[in-house]
């Protein structure tokens, strides 16, 4: 692994952790010697990359710090492109808008000669068999999602009977078909798929969940990891 990839991947990890980790955690984690990871973090503290700590205590760096922006190669900037433009199959208008926002930005930070030689032209998804509903926003359930609040809301089923529940949202499918909101129902007191297009009406209630979130996404993801 070259110097300058190991600094960014052990920037990477010092980023995920919140309390003072040592250089044998990090070590296990670079696949490098405890003493190469010592070095590692004098050259970052040298460069004023705000790591506190020291040998045999740990280390922790302080919050804050953003990365520099990251360079790609061409064929990183065609994935990046194709994925980019398969988020208009989910029918989810706000991530499309962020999508041509991130296409924006990298636009900006990727050295001209590698934009260049990748003809936006050349990779194309096709929109065929799209048919998601576009009357329904789907970002304030990610928003719900990100943000482990609670939900009130107004659901049809098939046979268009209407139900209140409250939910605690934990993740959401997108199929070409339809898009579902995977929630915690308190009526049914169990997981259920709720498709987006039949919620009728949502409205935040009471606080967050913010505490049992990780616990229910899991057992979310443990029972539905077919899906």
């Amino acid at each position: 692994m070259a110097r300058s990839v190991r600094l960014f991947e052990l920037i990477l990890q010092m980023r995920k952790v919140r309390k003072p980790v040592t250089a044998d955690w990090l070590a296990t984690r670079l696949e490098v010697s405890a003493r190469t990871v010592y070095r590692d973090i004098a050259v970052l503290q040298s460069m004023r990359i705000p790591i506190d700590g020291e040998a045999g205590i740990g280390y922790v760096m302080r919050p804050g710090f953003d990365l520099p922006p990251l360079m790609f190669n061409a064929e990183e900037v065609e994935a990046i492109s194709v994925g980019l433009a398969l988020l208009a199959r989910t029918g989810d208008r706000g991530l499309v808008k962020a999508a041509q926002s991130v296409a924006a930005k990298i636009a900006d930070v990727v050295p001209r000669h590698v934009m260049d030689s990748v003809d936006p032209g050349a990779l194309k998804v096709s929109s065929y068999g799209v048919s998601l509903p576009q009357h329904r926003e789907i970002a304030p359930f990610r928003k719900a999602v990100r943000e482990c609040r609670r939900l009130s809301i107004a659901y049809k089923d098939t046979a268009g009977r209407e139900t209140r529940r409250t939910v605690l949202p934990v993740g959401i499918f997108y199929y070409v078909e339809v898009a579902l909101l995977a929630a915690w129902c308190d009526l049914r007191q169990d997981f259920r798929h709720f498709r987006i297009d039949r919620i009728v009406s949502s409205t935040a209630k009471g606080g967050t969940f913010d505490k049992e979130a990780r616990l229910r996404r899991k057992a979310w993801q443990a029972a539905h990891n077919d899906a």
